[in-house]
């Protein structure tokens, strides 16, 4: 089992920087893919980032490409999304989430149906 807990967020301006963590229990998230969500005004949950449990193998949303990235740090079971030059349209809870992959260590998941554990969402709001 896993428990994933989310810090960060919160108020920036436009083309401002936040990051976001996402610390989780459990000794075997070491061996987890992660990714982020993000749900919009309208609810529709879009693909924002995800890394490999090797932290090898990154993918992004083409949105968010060269502006946010994603990294983990396994030594403190923690994932982060750094997002730099933040947009209006950045505006959106996001969500960390994690899956068990300890049979590929590249494996990346960018659909919310492929993971089981997820955080508890943090709200990030872009002003123009």
């Amino acid at each position: 089992q896993v428990q994933l807990v989310q810090s960060g967020g919160g108020l920036a301006q436009a083309g401002g920087s936040l990051r976001l963590s996402c610390a989780a229990s459990g000794r075997t998230f070491s061996k987890h893919a992660v990714g982020w969500f993000r749900q919009d005004p309208k609810k529709e949950t879009d693909f924002v980032a995800a890394i490999s449990w090797g932290g090898s193998n990154t993918d992004y949303a083409d949105s968010v490409k060269g502006r946010f990235t994603i990294s983990r740090d396994n030594a403190k079971n923690t994932v982060y999304l750094q997002m730099n030059s933040l947009k209006p349209e950045d505006t959106a809870v996001y969500s960390c989430a994690a899956v068990n992959t300890n049979f590929d260590r590249t494996l990346v998941v960018d659909t919310p149906d492929g993971y089981d554990y997820w955080g508890q969402g943090t709200q990030v709001t872009v002003s123009s």
